[in-house]
C-alpha cells in the first residue's frame, strides 16, 4: 500500500475514491478481456512497469488516430492563422504526440517546434521528421513547465490535450507560459472535449477498436464532481507464435467549462476571438462535443 505524503482528509478521501473507481474498472476489464481472449486464442500479458506512461499508447497511436483527418485539421488551423493580424512563421505544436500534424504543417513552410512529455511519442515524431527531410525542433517537456528558447508567432494544441491537465492550476500555468512566449498579437488555437461530451458521451462507456496490427479496448469512468474521466486502455498485439501480448495504459481527462477557460486565458493575457463547434466555422453549441478556441495574445 502506498501512503500519500499529505495529511488532508479531503485529499486522502479523493485519492481513495479514485482508487476504488479504477479497481472497479480493472474488474470490468478482466471480464471483457477474458471474453476477448476467446476470440484471439491464448495471449501473453506484459505490464509496462517503470516506463513512460504513454509507451504502449505511442506504439499504437497512429493507427488508433487514423480517422482524425490530419490534413483537414491542418487546413483548418492554417485558415485561422491566415486570418490573424500577425503573420505566422514560427509555430509551436504543444503536446504534438507522434508529430503527424507537426510534420504536415512544417511541409507548408512553417518553422515548427514540437513539444510533448512522452519520449516514446517524440521518438516517433523525430523519425517521421527525418524521413520527411524536415528540420523540426522537438522538446520533451510537460505543458505546464513549457520553456522555449525564444518568442514564437503562434501556438496550437490539438486532440483534447488540454483536457489531460486534470488540475486547474496546471491549465492556468500552461496558459501563462504560452502568454510569455507568444509574441503580442500572436494566436493560440486549441481544442477541448466539452463538459457535454464527458457527461453524455464518454461517461462510463466502453469502446472497442480492431485493426490489423492491434486490438484495443477503451473503458471510461466519470467522476461527476469534477467532470474527470478516468481512461483505461488495453492493447493486444499478436506475436509470431500466435499468442497475444497485452499492454495497458491508464490516464485521466478533465473537462473545463468554456467560462473557466475564458477567464484563465484572460488572466494570462489572451483575448478570445472565436469559439467554434469543432473544425467548422459554426459557433460552439451547448451540445458540441469539441470546442476549438482561437485566442489572441494582447499587445
Amino acid at each position: 500500500m502506498r501512503f500519500l505524503p499529505v495529511f488532508s482528509f479531503g485529499a486522502v478521501y479523493a485519492a481513495a475514491a479514485k482508487a476504488v473507481r479504477r479497481e472497479k474498472m480493472r474488474a470490468r476489464h478482466f471480464t471483457n478481456f477474458a471474453l476477448s481472449a476467446k476470440l484471439y486464442g491464448i495471449f501473453a500479458e506484459r505490464k509496462a512497469t517503470g516506463m513512460d506512461s504513454y509507451e504502449a499508447l505511442a506504439a499504437a497511436y497512429d493507427e488508433l488516430t487514423e480517422d482524425v483527418e490530419y490534413e483537414k485539421r491542418a487546413d483548418f488551423v492554417e485558415k485561422l492563422f491566415l486570418r490573424a493580424k500577425r503573420p505566422v512563421r514560427s509555430l509551436l505544436d504543444l503536446a504534438c504526440g507522434t508529430g503527424t500534424l507537426t510534420s504536415l504543417i512544417s511541409a507548408r513552410g512553417y518553422d515548427m517546434i514540437g513539444v510533448d512529455s512522452s519520449p516514446d511519442m517524440l521518438s516517433q515524431a523525430q523519425n517521421r521528421a527525418f524521413e520527411e527531410g524536415q528540420n523540426i525542433l522537438f522538446l520533451c517537456q510537460q505543458m505546464q513547465v513549457l520553456d522555449l528558447f525564444g518568442k514564437i508567432d503562434a501556438a496550437l494544441c490539438t486532440l483534447d490535450s488540454i483536457n489531460h491537465l486534470t488540475e486547474p492550476d496546471d491549465v492556468r500555468e500552461t496558459f501563462r507560459r504560452l502568454g510569455t512566449f507568444i509574441r503580442p498579437g500572436g494566436m493560440f488555437i486549441f481544442d477541448v472535449n466539452t463538459v457535454y461530451k464527458h457527461r453524455e458521451i464518454l461517461a462510463d462507456n466502453s469502446f472497442v477498436y480492431e485493426y490489423p496490427d492491434v486490438f484495443c479496448v477503451w473503458q471510461n469512468s466519470l467522476d461527476e464532481e469534477t467532470d474527470t474521466v478516468d481512461i483505461m486502455l488495453d492493447f493486444f498485439e499478436e506475436n509470431e507464435d500466435g499468442t497475444y501480448e497485452r499492454t495497458s495504459e491508464d490516464f485521466s481527462e478533465r473537462a473545463y467549462s468554456l467560462d473557466e477557460l475564458s477567464k484563465w486565458l484572460g488572466d494570462a493575457g489572451f483575448d478570445i476571438e472565436n469559439i467554434y463547434d469543432g473544425m467548422t466555422d459554426e459557433p460552439v453549441r451547448e451540445d458540441s462535443e469539441r470546442a476549438v478556441i482561437a485566442a489572441r495574445r494582447r499587445k
